[in-house]
């Protein structure tokens, strides 16, 4: 059997943040699979098949990639970000777990990352610089319930905390729900990130106390940090930076 898999995150956006194990992957492979605006980050080329799909057909993703390997064939399974991060890796995984033995004998590789939440955080300066927590707000693959209880113990807990998925177009009200969970524990005076298409020609960052923050300030292709109690916001020209101490008083 001489097919492999590799579940590969593409980064945030710019090609410079793909990394080398990752480009080397896709050179060698043979098949890329994954969601349409990822898949549209590979260049074609001679002997490369390029496999489109929706967003919400990962197992069916992750076996198709399964079944092509078991063939021979050399798959990239792309993600943006990380692919452990919200993403195709625990998709393959569950997929192997449940499929033919043939599948668990296959060479399966997971080739890290850089996530928006890193992204952004870097781009505002150290939100993340102590003990933080991400959080998917969409209510696709988890109950509503079980969202608000992590919101509130991370935020009793005093966790910086990166929201992926804060707000789509099916769901909107999701985020302006969140915002509330926050506000009845956290200060209204936290610094709350908004950093939208990090690394692309379209990114925005903005920041915003948490008294101040709208659900509109927040879309899909935001990632939104917000701070602990100890994040420092160090105004300047231009946008500020954000840092959270590495230590905290007892």
């Amino acid at each position: 059997m001489n097919g492999w898999v590799a579940i590969a995150g593409l980064g945030p956006g710019a090609d410079a943040l793909v990394t080398p194990e990752v480009t080397a992957a896709v050179a060698e492979a043979t098949d890329i699979v994954g969601y349409i605006p990822y898949v549209r980050r590979i260049d074609p080329r001679p002997g490369l098949t390029l496999h489109e799909s929706d967003n919400r057909v990962e197992l069916d993703r992750a076996r198709h990639a399964l079944e092509m390997a078991v063939d021979g064939a050399r798959v990239v399974v792309v993600s943006s970000g990380d692919p452990g991060v919200f993403a195709m890796a625990a998709a393959v995984f569950e997929a192997v777990e449940d499929g033919p033995a043939a599948w668990r004998a296959l060479d399966i590789r997971v080739l890290p990352g850089i996530t928006a939440m890193l992204a952004a955080a870097a781009r505002a300066g150290a939100p993340l610089g102590h003990d933080f927590c991400a959080i998917n707000l969409s209510d696709n693959l988890k109950p509503w319930a079980l969202i608000e209880r992590r919101l509130r113990l991370a935020a009793e807990a005093d966790f910086a905390m990166a929201f992926y998925n804060p707000r789509s177009k099916a769901r909107p009200e999701g985020f302006g729900r969140s915002l509330e969970v926050l506000r009845s524990v956290r200060s209204p005076d936290t610094p709350i990130l908004f950093a939208r298409a990090v690394s692309t020609a379209e990114e925005e960052l903005r920041v915003e106390t948490l008294s101040d923050a709208t659900p509109e300030m927040a879309d899909m292709r935001t990632v939104v940090i917000v701070g602990s109690s100890t994040t420092r916001v160090i105004h300047r020209e231009g946008a500020p930076w954000l840092y959270t101490p590495r230590s905290v008083g007892a």
